[in-house]
């Protein structure tokens, strides 16, 4: 062997070690999350009626048993996903999406876009920049749409959180049925030819073509975005989710057994577009708000208009509203919230006759 190729051997095989101590920690970790994420539930039972004495038939007693259960339970999921998802999120930039959507079928960029907006980083302040982008990149409204729907109504945050409470199905329906909306909205919005509706400078902006870094991304670096996702969004959204569960216990603890029935139950026809319009001028993120969906829901409230609240607040905030007030006029925003709030309350009617 040359004196070239041995410092390139060394290399290589202290590389591959470092994968394997890696995978060592990221397997005992994953083995340390699992063993603590069964115990929570008789842990929190013992500290709650052991530790602090309260009685299981008292409401201050059933409160504070669903809050000292569902705290650790929801972070752990969020924790354990979030780092899922950040390291997903490396093979997704905005650069790397545009590239993706752009010269698409516009049906078939529809679903893309819907797809993509799940897993793409979002927040509503960046709606505006990403939105300039796809449409430097050539991409229809109606598809640019659907990404900005999916990807705050569809986030992984939320995703995790009804997981956690309701069961997979559940999770799985609020995923379907959002990028049932995601996809039609966009496809609606599209066929409007709509255009004329959006800003003049967003067509006139010439910002600077921004290329996809070729750079190579180690998965030690992927690793490193799952680390800091963790750090970001749960240490943002945590309080969110202490206060979200705080109110869901409450409402779980005090509220007599059937009264949200008689407002929020199948009976109530005008229901689902209450809670719509109801949710619309909400501000809340999910973290906030599938802690009192729970609560609602074990007190009477039809799945349905449940799901129809929880979809105008995380789909249809006002904060966005006003921020994508600076690329879109008056009337495409008023067509904008109407599609997707149409949608949702079809979700919300179908799933109330089917469940």
């Amino acid at each position: 062997m040359s004196t070239t190729e041995q410092p390139i051997a060394t290399t290589k095989q202290k590389s591959a070690q470092s994968r394997l101590v890696g995978t060592a920690r990221v397997v005992v970790l994953v083995a340390v999350w699992y063993a603590l994420y069964r115990h929570l539930q008789p842990a929190a039972n013992w500290f709650t009626y052991s530790v602090l004495g309260l009685s299981k038939t008292s409401h201050t007693g059933s409160a504070a048993a669903f809050f000292v259960f569902e705290v650790p339970k929801v972070l752990m999921l969020l924790g354990l996903v979030v780092f899922g998802v950040g390291i997903i999120r490396t093979f997704f930039t905005p650069e790397r999406t545009r590239q993706i959507l752009a010269g698409r079928n516009e049906a078939v960029g529809n679903v893309l876009a819907a797809l993509l907006g799940i897993v793409t980083p979002f927040c509503s302040c960046s709606a505006v920049p990403l939105f300039i982008g796809f449409v430097q990149a050539g991409i229809p409204l109606g598809v640019t749409l659907s990404f900005l729907i999916a990807a705050p109504m569809i986030n992984e945050i939320a995703v995790v959180l009804l997981f956690g409470m309701f069961g997979w199905k559940v999770a799985a329906i609020y995923v379907t049925t959002g990028l049932f909306i995601a996809i039609t909205a966009g496809w609606i919005i599209g066929r409007l030819k709509l255009e004329r509706f959006v800003e003049e400078w967003v067509y006139e902006f010439q910002a600077n073509a921004a290329s996809f870094s070729a750079e190579k991304v180690t998965w030690t670096d992927r690793v490193e975005s799952g680390k800091t996702a963790v750090h970001e969004i749960v240490g943002k959204v945590w309080p969110y989710v202490v206060a979200g569960i705080a109110v869901g216990a409450g409402i779980h603890g005090y509220v007599p057994q059937g009264f949200m029935a008689s407002i929020m139950g199948k009976s109530a026809w005008w229901a689902v577009p209450v809670a719509v319009v109801m949710g619309i001028p909400m501000y809340s993120n999910a973290a906030g708000i599938v802690p009192v969906i729970s609560a609602l829901l074990s007190k009477g409230a039809a799945l349905g208009t449940a799901l129809a609240f929880m979809m105008s607040v995380i789909g249809l905030s006002l904060p966005e509203m006003i921020i994508l007030r600076k690329v879109l006029k008056v009337q495409l925003i008023a067509v904008f919230v109407g599609v997707v709030a149409f949608g949702i309350l079809i979700v919300g009617y179908l799933f109330n006759i089917i469940f």
